[in-house]
């Protein structure tokens, strides 16, 4: 290893100009051209008390990081590689000098302007001394950092190339035109985090972000797109970077109070620190933390003391890469080959826990509980961050960093004059270039003019490192976005391991690629945590939102009577198609049943037998009015009325079978016609009766008109005439607007009821109407020649028969129109049934028994009576 200089003690052989500002330190490593470096080794401070009457103290950096100090020892390895190699760069030695910027942004500027002057006292636009030609500068960690020096660098174009700044606002070429990144931008980061959180079904998370740059900038891309893909936010909280400590409190009491289970931090490891430390604290546990990769490796976060809050962890990290024979150089380096290092003193007590004899300020040589650093301790016995390469992340992209200056000047060198790039097929010299615009030199008064393309070869720098890693810059200086997705499991070591579960590549068709199965976490499975501000809907239920609140947060609303959800958290239902409805759970639509009176129905058998039966009965008397006759009974009120009324009723009775089964359309058309017709028949056959009854005993008078009217003749005329009307009404009724088959899907909600559309109302009504008619003239006949003398009268039989007909369809006109579907039926064929027995009952009966158990009444003496 070369040896390191400390700054601080080099003698300024030239004297001139410099502005007065505070002494800055830094590590050198000597060389013919130098590469710049700034990063922080150390990541806390102390500000000194300000009284403005005198220049103010340097600031105290604290808290020496192990980590961050093998990011500086990757860029002096790398430094250390090239020059080894003779076939890059030959016979020109690389240098760096390093600068600590102890996480501060007074710091980092301190370091650049240090770098631009060459001179132990920044000094801004000068440069007072050329100990070697400046190539550029490798950094800053921070975001923030690296914005305020790529304005400075951009001014002269000076190449900056950052192994850890991750704002996409350093993309943007017109704002800074020089700056280089060998680690992906955020813009890919915070996609890909959104991506993250879908994938595990996440809808109701927190955000927390740092208030800088990195933070702003980063999760206002990731809270786009995470609204874009419908997940909700919880709540977004600034980390204030100066004062993290102080505002930790009320951040922790927003996450306490939210019911989201998952935090995306986007932040660096310094303010995240101070968040856990209340979260220890005050023993907040539960909760999924969703790491940047600024701090999802996080040597200081993995402690033990963590363990409970951040066990499940899971987060982006950069690629890890391999650097053959970096843990050799890591464990070689000793204070007593760079005695004037003092990053490497401090490292050594840090890493030891011990001091060095006159070499550490203020040290009590007589305090009995200081240890002294004998210089025999071991490197490898070190259980630290510092020198474990299981995974480089950071110190891959810096070394990465270093090789793309090393290879765009070897591109500078191996230039041929005449084939060049610049004016005139003009080349750079390698040893005497100068940014893109002339510097001047106020130290030596000269003015440079030469133009110089360095940053023209990292642009097109492409190169494939050790392990086969292919290094590139895109148009805004960014390379290429592929990240490991690692999750924190506690090992049975007692130390936190990151493991590998997956990985983002922004060029794949497939973006995320994730194995679940290897992922622990805080529950101790691999069951995934949930996050959701209302439970999923089930099928079946959609979801309503809830005035007031974000889209997530919603309530579980069953589907809509015919319709259905065949999926979680459905917006909407679908209604089923017409001939199908939903199941119980309504998350599927099943065939409606179908409903008509079939015969096969409990109801329908009993309807049929019931119609059958009564159908032989009026065949029974009719077979029995033809064995007697002869006689008085059957003779008396015209025997061929009794007979054809007998078969009319017969087929009323039968008429009713019509009425059951599936309503085709031929039955349809049929069913009311029939019989309309045949209870024309029927009714007209008893008007006729009636009639004959009135007449007959008005005629007894010899003198009357009526008495020509006394025969068959008249009876037969009535009947022909009232039924031939109820058959003209039916046929133009088929004609003109005939009953058809239906599906009714309205009436009962998930049945089919197959039904007569009897076309016309009003000839329904009409045909209803006119039998109504039939019945009431018969009824008023019989009633008023009720109390005629003789035997032979009927009307009081008729008079009963019609009051009965009558009665059972004006009871049925409610009844049919209040009910629907079979029942409707069936309550059409209970009138005809109970219609049709009344008037076979009254007007048959007395004459059956007569005939059967009362032979002797079957006489005309006894039919005349006294």
């Amino acid at each position: 290893m070369s040896s390191l200089v400390s700054v601080s003690s080099r003698q300024n052989s030239r004297r001139g100009c410099h502005l007065e500002r505070p002494e800055v330190t830094g590590v050198v490593l000597p060389g013919q051209v130098l590469i710049g470096g700034v990063l922080p080794v150390h990541d806390d401070r102390i500000y000194p008390d300000t009284s403005f009457t005198a220049q103010p103290g340097q600031l105290i950096c604290q808290r020496f990081v192990f980590q961050n100090y093998q990011f500086l020892q990757a860029m002096v390895f790398a430094v250390e590689e090239i020059n080894r190699n003779p076939h890059l760069l030959p016979n020109i030695t690389l240098g760096f000098w390093i600068y600590d910027s102890c996480s501060a942004l007074q710091k980092a500027l301190e370091g650049t302007l240090w770098l631009l002057t060459q001179n132990k006292m920044p000094v801004p636009n000068y440069q007072c001394q050329r100990i070697a030609q400046f190539a550029g500068i490798i950094g800053d960690f921070s975001s923030t950092h690296s914005i305020l020096m790529a304005r400075i660098l951009g001014l002269q174009r000076h190449p900056q190339i950052s192994y850890f700044s991750t704002s996409p606002l350093l993309s943007d070429r017109s704002q800074f035109p020089s700056f280089f990144r060998t680690i992906p931008s955020d813009d890919f980061q915070s996609r890909g985090l959104a991506q993250l959180v879908i994938h595990f079904g996440w809808t109701w998370v927190g955000l927390l972000s740092v208030d800088n740059d990195y933070g702003q900038q980063g999760i206002q891309i990731l809270q786009q797109e995470l609204l874009k893909a419908g997940v909700c936010i919880a709540f977004s909280e600034k980390i204030l970077p100066h004062v993290a400590h102080r505002n930790a409190l009320p951040i922790i009491q927003v996450i306490k109070q939210s019911s989201a289970n998952v935090i995306v931090v986007f932040s660096n490891e310094a303010n995240v620190v101070p968040l856990m430390e209340e979260m220890v604290k005050q023993n907040v546990t539960g909760k999924t933390w969703v790491a940047t990769e600024a701090w999802t490796t996080s040597a200081i976060l993995s402690m033990k003391k963590y363990k409970g809050i951040l066990t499940g962890t899971i987060g982006f990290a950069i690629h890890s890469g391999e650097m053959p024979g970096f843990e050799k150089h890591l464990n070689s380096i000793h204070p007593s080959k760079s005695s004037e290092d003092s990053l490497v003193t401090v490292f050594w007590e840090e890493a030891f826990g011990c001091k060095w004899e006159n070499k550490t300020k203020n040290f009590n040589l007589w305090d009995n509980t200081t240890k002294l650093c004998t210089g025999a301790e071991e490197l490898q016995s070190l259980r630290i961050s510092y020198n474990d390469v299981t995974t480089l992340r950071a110190p891959y992209t810096a070394y990465s960093s270093v090789y793309a200056v090393a290879m765009a000047l070897m591109d500078l060198q191996s230039c041929q004059s005449g084939r060049g790039p610049f004016q005139q097929g003009s080349c750079s010299d390698i040893l005497d270039f100068q940014p893109w615009q002339g510097v001047i030199d106020f130290c030596s008064s000269s003015t440079i003019t030469s133009l110089s393309q360095l940053l023209h070869y990292i642009q097109k720098v492409r190169f494939r490192n050790a392990d086969g890693t292919e290094v590139f810059f895109d148009n805004q200086g960014n390379a290429p976005a592929w990240y490991d997705i690692v999750n924190w499991q506690w090992g049975p070591g007692g130390t936190m391991k990151h493991v590998k579960v997956g990985v983002y590549d922004s060029s794949a068709s497939q973006n995320l690629a994730i194995n679940s199965n290897a992922i622990i976490w805080a529950s101790g499975n691999n069951q995934i945590p949930t996050s959701v501000c209302s439970p999923s809907c089930l099928a079946g239920f959609w979801k309503a939102a809830k005035e007031g609140e974000p889209s997530c947060c919603f309530q579980c609303v069953p589907c809509p009577l015919g319709e259905t959800s065949n999926q979680t958290d459905s917006v909407e239902c679908s209604k089923c198609p017409w001939n199908r409805w939903p199941n119980e759970r309504q998350d599927q639509c099943i065939p409606k049943n179908i409903d008509f009176l079939s015969y096969e129905e409990t109801l329908g058998i009993i309807l049929t037998v019931i119609s059958i039966t009564l159908s032989i009965i009026p065949s029974a008397i009719l077979g029995l009015f033809n064995r007697y006759c002869d006689t008085p009974i059957v003779k008396a009120n015209n025997r061929f009325l009794s007979y054809l009324l007998l078969l009319a009723l017969s087929l009323c009775f039968l008429s009713s079978l019509v009425f059951l089964g599936f309503p085709s359309h031929e039955k349809c058309l049929v069913r009311q016609a029939a019989f309309g017709i045949i209870f024309s028949l029927c009714v007209s056959c008893v008007l006729a009766k009636t009639i004959t009854v009135v007449i007959a005993f008005n005629a007894v008078n010899p003198n009357n008109k009526l008495k020509r009217w006394v025969g068959p003749r008249l009876s037969y005329v009535v009947v022909i005439v009232c039924t031939l009307i109820q058959i003209f009404q039916s046929i133009a009724w088929l004609v003109i607007s005939p009953p058809y088959s239906q599906y009714n899907i309205y009436t009962q909600p998930g049945i089919i009821i197959v039904e007569c559309n009897e076309g016309s109302t009003i000839a329904f009504w009409s045909m209803l109407g006119y039998l109504g008619l039939l019945a009431s003239i018969s009824f008023i006949v019989a009633f008023l020649s009720r109390k005629l003398p003789d035997s032979f009268n009927e009307a009081k039989f008729i008079t009963f028969s019609m009051l009965a007909f009558l009665s059972v369809w004006l009871s049925f006109i409610p009844a049919y129109l209040s009910t629907k579907g079979k029942y409707m039926v069936a309550m059409e064929i209970f009138a005809i049934l109970s219609s049709s027995s009344g008037l076979l009952f009254c007007i048959f009966f007395p004459k059956c028994y007569i005939l059967i158990l009362r032979p002797e009444m079957n006489t005309k003496e006894f039919l005349r009576g006294r």
